[in-house]
């Protein structure tokens, strides 16, 4: 998982699939299903690699539900305002 540890090219390479997906049609409410889905996963499997990972793990550890929607959703956002490579 070598692309976790480095935040820029995770934010990068997260943005780039969600502009891939809306480019798709996918609707944006399976996109921000999706990124929970995902966030669940990498919350139960995978050590946070950097600083700003750990910040999201140790949020996400304490959300309920409807907040790790709004996480999810607010990475989503940030990951879109970057440019991708």
């Amino acid at each position: 998982m070598g692309i976790l540890q480095n935040w820029e090219q995770w934010t990068s390479f997260l943005g780039q699939q969600v502009s891939d997906a809306k480019d798709s049609g996918v609707p944006k409410k399976m996109i921000e299903k999706a990124a929970v889905q995902i966030g669940e996963y990498l919350a139960k499997n995978v050590d946070p690699q950097n600083e700003q990972e750990r910040v999201l793990s140790d949020l996400w550890a304490v959300a309920e539900k409807d907040e790790k929607q709004a996480l999810a959703s607010c990475v989503m956002k940030l990951v879109q305002q970057k440019p991708t490579n």
